[in-house]
């Protein structure tokens, strides 16, 4: 190893967080870049750089977005800077780190420049456009050095890769996405969109002068162009890289994203253009662009990207159709995501207090399918090392080797991304919200951050559970109040007890895998005093809810019921040593709750 891959793995960490803010904060410019060009705020600030000081004088919403964008351009120009000087004094031998740090200087001391001309009133169209993708390659120089410090090299000019058919067909859908983007800014910045009626091709004869007539065209066949090229991609990644996890998520994520932009559209234009779908259409947009670029360099370092775990995975006809879609439908935890559902539908009808229409049942209930078994998958691609060494997991479809770690984390990532598209497509938008907020949740905060560092995992990562009645009361609902969120501690109180008394029965597995659940690090006899008390304190939670105008006699008598049950199970885990009793307090107790979510839409509907 030289001294230029030491240097590099030595200061990288640093050097990735200077690196990811500065690639947010360009991102997020972009982003509301493309807000003003929508909303056409940018009449309401026209000096430079501080609109004159009419904002300040008589501030307004509509000049406070480009302001904020100024704002933006100087904390991103900042951060491109520090990011360069530090790239001189730490990284000189690092060609891809310095030379696209370098170039993305030079692009932005060109992008101010051209954007003092983009606010000069009657500015030519051509300079926004250029201002545009001026903006989109600033972007992609900042990633690239990013993803390669993921990979460093121990030679100071790392040749890239690109002499593969898939590479090949990488770099041509990055073409293909570059001019849609264009032609699709220059569509949306002149506001010629009218001169071509109809679909897929213009209903008018369009004459051999009529410029924007035939931009429009022109954008359409590339839109269509880019659509089978983008299919194309997504399907040779998963016959050809399926052992290589970053290419196969980013090429998925890519594929993914790209349609969702292109529902979102749909949508947008059927809602008449609300603000929320016209930001997050371009936020969409942007993520399409960097997750491509993402992939260009990954597939330019291929050479040096490890195989994961298997480097010759089973074909799909090796494995046969039926196993393939059974290992699949293991990947998202069925049991687990069916009482998710329950909970979610009967968020619906309390929340309505009626049958919610079987349209919205179907894309609610879909949409939660997705989000809880993609994050189901990948928590099993987090987990797949420890699931090796625990009885209960050894068989799941990654540990057992039926899939490629990349296969279950490109399945996970795709499936919570279509959720929340779906969500909003479909649904409605604090419905989407709650669902990536769950997703956010399960994934990062519980699997990365909690499950292996505190023995309060499950007591905090409770909540990621909890968040899918709420998401069916704003389902049907559109929003949420007090008695929605005694839905959410409901299921909040019940999933400690529930799995601590599977952590009692599978505590050596936990303990081999290093997971300190309570029964690990505190023994037996305090776990079972601790289900004890948890349950205690979720029946007296679901006994007191009819006080708060949640659920009447049917509810109050079921719950009653239902909570006297189980706190004999949970008296019975105290009082008894074994397994037996343990098992059956963490069988009992999903019964009962699917049971006690049940009464509660008997009574909202009687």
């Amino acid at each position: 190893m030289n001294s230029g891959q030491e240097s590099v793995q030595k200061v990288a960490p640093a050097f990735r967080y200077l690196l990811l803010s500065t690639a947010i904060l360009a991102f997020t410019l972009i982003v509301v870049g493309i807000s003003i060009r929508v909303t056409d705020s940018g009449d309401f600030c026209v000096g430079w750089p501080t609109c004159s000081g009419n904002w300040i004088v008589s501030p307004q919403y509509s000049a406070f977005i480009p302001y904020l964008h100024r704002v933006l351009a100087a904390l991103t120009g900042l951060g491109l800077i520090t990011s360069l000087a530090y790239a001189w004094w730490r990284y000189r031998e690092q060609f891809w780190i310095l030379g696209s740090l370098s170039v993305a200087f030079g692009l932005m001391v060109i992008q101010v420049s051209m954007g003092r001309l983009v606010v000069t009133p009657n500015s030519l169209l051509p300079v926004s456009i250029i201002h545009f993708a001026l903006s989109l390659g600033i972007l992609g120089l900042i990633i690239v050095p990013l993803v390669f410090l993921y990979h460093p090299s121990s030679s100071k000019f790392p040749s890239l890769n690109y002499s593969t058919r898939f590479s090949w067909l990488v770099l041509l859908n990055l073409v293909a996405l570059l001019a849609l983007f264009l032609s699709g800014s220059w569509l949306s910045a002149s506001g010629t969109s009218a001169y071509c009626q109809g679909w897929p091709l213009c209903a008018q004869l369009l004459p051999p002068g009529d410029f924007f007539g035939w931009l429009n065209l022109a954008h359409r066949a590339v839109t269509f162009i880019s659509a089978i090229l983008m299919i194309f991609l997504v399907f040779q990644a998963w016959r050809t890289q399926r052992s290589r996890t970053a290419i196969l998520v980013a090429s998925t994520a890519t594929g993914v994203l790209f349609f969702m932009q292109a529902l979102m559209g749909n949508v947008e234009a059927a809602q008449n253009y609300p603000s929320y779908l016209i930001g997050l259409h371009a936020i969409t947009a942007v993520a399409v662009w960097i997750s491509m670029l993402i992939l260009v360099t990954l597939v330019g370092l291929e050479a040096r990207l490890a195989i994961d775990d298997s480097e010759k995975p089973l074909s799909w006809s090796e494995r046969g159709i039926k196993q393939l879609l059974l290992d699949y439908l293991m990947l998202t935890k069925p049991i687990v995501v069916a009482l998710l559902l329950v909970t979610t539908f009967a968020g619906m009808v309390v929340g309505a207090r009626s049958w919610p229409s079987l349209n919205l049942t179907f894309w609610t209930l879909l949409a939660g399918f997705l989000a809880a078994g993609g994050s189901g998958a990948i928590n099993q691609y987090i987990d797949r090392k420890d699931d090796h060494k625990m009885q209960r997991t050894a068989k799941r479809p990654i540990p057992s080797g039926r899939l490629t770690p990349g296969e279950g984390l490109a399945f996970g990532v795709a499936a919570t991304l279509i959720s929340f598209y779906l969500m909003v497509a479909k649904v409605n938008f604090l419905a989407a919200v709650l669902t990536l907020a769950g997703i956010i949740y399960y994934v990062l905060l519980y699997s990365i951050l909690l499950k292996k560092t505190t023995v309060q995992n499950i007591v905090i990562g409770g909540g990621a559970g909890a968040i899918p009645p709420l998401i069916g009361w704003a389902a049907a609902t559109g929003s949420l109040n007090i008695p929605s969120l005694f839905l959410f501690a409901v299921v909040f109180m019940w999933t400690p007890p529930h799995f601590w008394a599977l952590a009692l029965v599978r505590q050596k597995d936990y303990a081999r895998a290093g997971v300190p659940m309570l029964p690990v690090v505190r023994g037996e006899r305090e776990t079972r005093w601790q289900i004890f008390i948890y349950t205690i304190e979720l029946v007296a939670l679901t006994l007191i809810m009819p006080l708060f105008g949640l659920g009447g006699g049917i509810y109050l008598v079921s719950a009653a019921l239902l909570g006297g049950l189980l706190l004999y199970s949970a008296w019975r885990v105290y009082r008894e040593e074994g397994n037996k009793v343990a098992w059956k307090m963490y069988r009992h107790s999903s019964m009962y709750l699917a049971f006690l979510f049940v009464a509660l839409m008997v009574d909202a509907l009687l």
